[in-house]
């Protein structure tokens, strides 16, 4: 049986997300953007095994508490390739932003899309959302998506950081809006929605 810990961190308020096989006790952590007090204690309460840790992209606030975390569990540290070079500049992005961080080590690999993760008895493939990034990515399985931040509830992701095209986030805005409409969106800001509610109110509808 999927579980899921949602554990808001830091001051932009990121999502992130500890799923888990409650069988199997194995785990992964999706965007642990800060506060990694808090993300390995919910892990020692349940005595999870963390066999990855996700970036959905290399912004520093959802990264940010990637090195504490490697470090105590050991788990793989995953993000797409194509945001590499924003990922190894997280920590002077950060500063810019008057916020510190420990500055990420290197992934322990790259995932494209089509690319499966197991954890315990859930898979979840990955898919390749470019647009608020370069190498953004999205999750689905279980019928959820986690989205980082290529949409929203009611929103997507900015366009004007570097790396970002409005043409691309149209695009991956596509895919997510193509999943069944009872699918749940878990984002890496603000609240959970679905499909079919992001097809009824959300205003990039008016830009496709």
């Amino acid at each position: 049986m999927m579980k899921i810990d949602n554990i808001i961190v830091g001051p932009l308020q990121c999502n992130c997300y500890i799923v888990y096989d409650e069988e199997t006790l194995d785990a992964m952590v999706i965007d642990p953007g800060d506060e990694p007090g808090r993300i390995l204690k919910a892990l020692e309460e349940k005595k999870l095994r963390v066999g990855f840790i996700i970036c959905t992209h290399g912004h520093f606030d959802h990264i940010g508490a990637v090195s504490d975390l490697k470090e105590k569990t050991g788990a793989k540290v995953a993000i797409n390739k194509n945001d590499l070079e924003i990922y190894f500049r997280a920590r002077d992005q950060a500063a810019f932003w008057e916020y510190e961080i420990t500055q990420p080590p290197e992934p322990d690999f790259f995932v494209v899309e089509g690319d499966e993760l197991t954890v315990g008895h859930l898979k979840f493939r990955i898919l390749h959302t470019p647009g608020h990034s370069p190498g953004g990515i999205c999750l689905s399985g279980e019928g959820l998506l986690f989205t980082g931040d290529t949409v929203f509830a009611g929103s997507v992701g900015r366009t004007d950081f570097p790396g970002g095209d409005i043409r691309e986030l149209k695009e991956s805005f596509r895919v997510v809006i193509s999943f069944p409409s009872a699918t749940k969106i878990l984002p890496g800001h603000g609240g959970w929605s679905t499909v079919g509610e992001e097809k009824e109110t959300n205003f990039f509808v008016q830009e496709l």
